[in-house]
């Protein structure tokens, strides 16, 4: 009778082997990631000691665009949900932390989280009513609440401080520009934490179902309109605390900040940058942030033609090619054009898929743990 612990063929031997050199390969390939991920921080925390102090609040509103870029995707790339009023997430926030520091006297922190639940009410507001439509006319609702916002909302007086605006002083720890942009920075970073630990929970997969069918997702026993609100409640929570951050740039906002334009810009980001992909929108939000900035840049220092007739008005423009270049050539925005390094970042192979047209599943590079 054999002994059972005895390996005649010695195809358990080589299998544990197998495995040990499967896990040092991994182990061995984890320092340069790493390293990439380390230098890529390196230099995002380099930019504001390195730009010019004149465009300091321009790193500031970059930060900010991909705090709002990270909102619009749990709305559109993880829910699949049309938003063109999200202008108004974004002012509700702002006008109730300049409410909350000015009036109120709040400390910058608990402005912000006051900034963060009154986006989060309406949110609340317009899911309940959204929640009855789909395709067009969601659209057309989220349209018409970010009116109602800016016509109705943004005119009262004593929260907004009506044509005047409303001040939102800056805390005082971050009082100086170049401070103000590592806030932001720092924020953006812990928005970017939440929604990697988001969508590694039951309930961040099952909004991300209800972007593929709906109806299959509720086949599996999901709660689509229950997680149809949650992704609107999370999305305007998120704007909120953008607006709060926003308000304070310039320490002063008014209602023509928060125009449909806004929205416009908002939603062609996020498509451009790759919706269902964190890294991806980041990278559309602060595109767009700093756009002007470089076409106005370009006008002043190239002279000759067509650099001489570039300048911030050819915004719309550029971002409507942007969106056209984006459907009929990388459906997956900037996120499917960086795949390999995305993918080579998150763990996997250096290699992107030639087939794949649609955005990253699970929010993109290192979605769940």
């Amino acid at each position: 009778m054999s002994d059972p612990d005895v390996d005649p063929t010695g195809l358990i031997h080589e299998e544990e082997v197998w495995v040990e050199e499967v896990h040092a390969a991994r182990r061995s390939s984890r320092l340069p990631r790493l390293l990439v991920l380390a230098l890529i921080a390196a230099v995002v925390l380099a930019i504001p000691q390195v730009v010019d102090v004149v465009y300091i609040n321009v790193v500031s509103r970059a930060a900010i665009y991909g705090i709002i870029a990270v909102s619009m995707n749990v709305l559109v790339g993880y829910a699949g949900q049309a938003s063109l009023g999200h202008a108004a997430f974004l002012g509700v926030g702002a006008f109730a932390s300049g409410y909350a520091l000015t009036d109120l006297g709040m400390p910058f922190g608990a402005a912000l989280v006051v900034a963060a639940l009154v986006g989060m009410a309406a949110a609340l507001v317009l899911g309940g009513v959204a929640l009855r439509v789909s395709g067009l006319y969601l659209a057309l609702v989220t349209i018409a609440f970010g009116l109602f916002a800016q016509e109705t909302l943004f005119n009262i007086r004593f929260l907004t401080g009506g044509g005047a605006g409303q001040t939102a002083p800056r805390p005082e720890l971050f009082s100086g520009p170049v401070a103000y942009a590592y806030l932001c920075i720092g924020v953006l970073g812990l928005v970017l934490l939440f929604d990697w630990r988001l969508t590694a929970t039951r309930a961040g997969r099952a909004i991300q179902a209800l972007r593929d069918d709906e109806r299959v997702a509720a086949s599996w026993g999901i709660d689509v309109t229950a997680h149809k609100l949650m992704a609107f409640i999370i999305s305007g929570g998120i704007a909120g605390i953008a607006g709060g951050l926003f308000a304070s740039i310039e320490q002063i906002v008014s209602k023509e900040d928060f125009g449909l334009s806004l929205s416009i810009t908002f939603l062609l980001m996020t498509v451009v940058g790759g919706a269902g992909n964190r890294w991806g929108v980041v990278q559309g939000g602060v595109l767009f942030a700093v756009l002007p900035t470089l076409l106005d840049r370009t006008h002043e220092n190239f002279h000759v033609f067509p650099f001489t007739e570039l300048t911030a008005t050819w915004e719309p423009a550029i971002g409507a090619i942007l969106l056209l270049l984006t459907l009929t050539m990388f459906p997956g925005g900037i996120a499917q054009q960086q795949g390999a390094l995305l993918s080579w970042l998150g763990g996997g192979p250096f290699k992107r898929d030639p087939d794949a047209h649609t955005p990253a599943q699970g929010g993109g590079m290192g979605a769940r743990p």
